[in-house]
């Protein structure tokens, strides 16, 4: 057994994180419980202070489960790039957005490479997590790894094990979400299995890197596809005058070859609106046109459009014009329950509605403030429903008093089915306006 499977085996591998986000802070927790020692390297001085005085800054760390980690030593954090050269297995959770022309930016995981190789010794696993395109693990983070003299598979070992963190997810978290992990070489895999195995519930062994990569891309690839085809099925139901609710719901009830999707005001967070173009990007450079991404991408980046226009149309129909009215938004988070706005629809839905000449206000009990195209939001209280010309559910947040929004607002466009029960109603019905 070598040196490092040994220091796996009995708990005294040192390991570190590199980015601290809603990634790497829950697996440091995970990595630590299992007995490990952890350090969490960010660049973040705010995160870095955070940690160390072991307070948690991502609602699924509890402070009360990150304090004690602390106290006791097995977590630390810093923004010294130093503190990786005492590792024995480096984990990358860093971001991996899309530059402006929606091209993969893996400028983040190059800048950790950067950290990392300079002070990377003999028997050290490095994992990475980031998304990206099929083949990067191989093409560009090895050979960046491999100047430094250190052979992959021999002196270092190299492997790729998708996130799959979702959340606010109240039933799966990093531990009992099934693993996905390729190793570049089999001694790879043998030593990355090792350390995930004494952390995680359950390892999906994938034969490459590229096919873990692969799986990443295709779970999120599959979500937006679907998403895109029911977003578009809520556009032709609006056209034949259907309840778009109502036929999804129905075919529901087909036990078998069917999976309901729901139609929303667009696509957010920091995986689905961006995995896909990956995808897209990386068979671009094999000249082929990943047309389902392309097309789903069309039709999910259009949705905030459709729900702007559909305020319009709800507030011309009662000979109220958009321009000057006086607009409400429930939720800005880009799913229900959760303090992240990143990539959410809300934020472009209030861009196109102040861009026709609307007065919007936003209540969300989880984002108090935020920035948007250079000035700064604050959530209102959720009071004077009346005084709005509409009130426009964006994020369907499970503590929202629904039935009272209905009852005291003048228009209700509701994008997320919350009013469904509140729709018997005749009364209720005619002031709610659906996607």
């Amino acid at each position: 057994m070598s040196k490092l499977l040994q220091k796996i085996k009995d708990r005294d591998a040192k390991v570190a994180v590199i980015g601290i986000g809603y990634v790497g802070l829950p697996l440091v927790v995970e990595v630590a419980k299992a007995g490990f020692t952890v350090t969490g390297y960010d660049k973040s001085t705010e995160k870095v202070n955070a940690v160390t005085a072991g307070r948690s800054y991502i609602k699924d760390v509890p402070t009360e489960v990150l304090g004690p980690l602390v106290s006791s030593g097995k977590v630390s954090a810093s923004n010294d790039p130093d503190v990786l050269a005492k590792a024995d297995v480096v984990i990358i959770c860093v971001p991996t957005p899309l530059n402006k022309t929606k091209d993969p930016d893996n400028s983040f995981i190059m800048a950790a490479a950067d950290d990392l190789a300079p002070r990377m010794h003999a028997e050290t696993l490095v994992i990475l997590e980031s998304t990206t395109f099929p083949g990067f693990t191989r093409e560009v983070l090895i050979p960046r790894l491999e100047e430094t003299g250190l052979k992959v598979g021999r002196d270092v070992f190299v492997a790729f094990s998708p996130e799959r963190v979702d959340p606010g997810n109240p039933k799966y978290h990093t531990k009992n979400t099934p693993k996905v992990l390729g190793g570049s070489t089999p001694r790879c895999m043998e030593v990355a299995q090792a350390m995930y195995g004494a952390v995680m519930e359950r390892i999906i062994a994938v034969t490459s890197t590229d096919a873990a990569e692969m799986v990443k891309l295709l779970e999120n690839t599959f979500r937006a596809v679907n998403i895109g085809l029911v977003n578009e099925v809520a556009i032709m139901c609006e056209k034949l005058g259907l309840d778009t609710w109502e036929v999804i719901d129905a075919a529901a009830t087909k036990p078998f070859g069917f999976m309901p999707f729901y139609p929303g005001p667009g696509l957010g967070g920091h995986c689905i609106p961006v995995d896909p173009h990956y995808l897209s990007w990386k068979l671009k450079t094999l000249k082929y046109n990943a047309r389902f991404i392309e097309l789903a991408g069309e039709v999910n980046s259009g949705m905030p459009g459709v729900v702007a226009t559909r305020v319009a149309d709800a507030l011309n129909s009662r000979e109220k014009a958009v321009k000057g009215a006086k607009v409400m938004v429930l939720g800005v988070a880009y799913k229900r329950d959760i303090d992240d706005v990143r990539e959410s629809a809300a934020l472009d839905v209030i861009e196109l509605l102040e861009h026709r000449g609307a007065h919007v206000v936003y209540h969300d009990p989880f984002i108090p403030s935020f920035e948007l195209g250079g000035h700064k939001m604050r959530s209102v209280p959720l009071d004077n429903l009346g005084g709005y010309d509409v009130v426009v559910v964006v994020t369907d947040h499970t503590g929202m008093d629904y039935a009272r929004v209905v009852r005291e607002a003048r228009l209700v466009v509701d994008t997320r089915n919350v009013t469904k029960g509140l729709r018997q109603n005749p009364e209720a019905r005619a002031k709610i306006v659906t996607l």
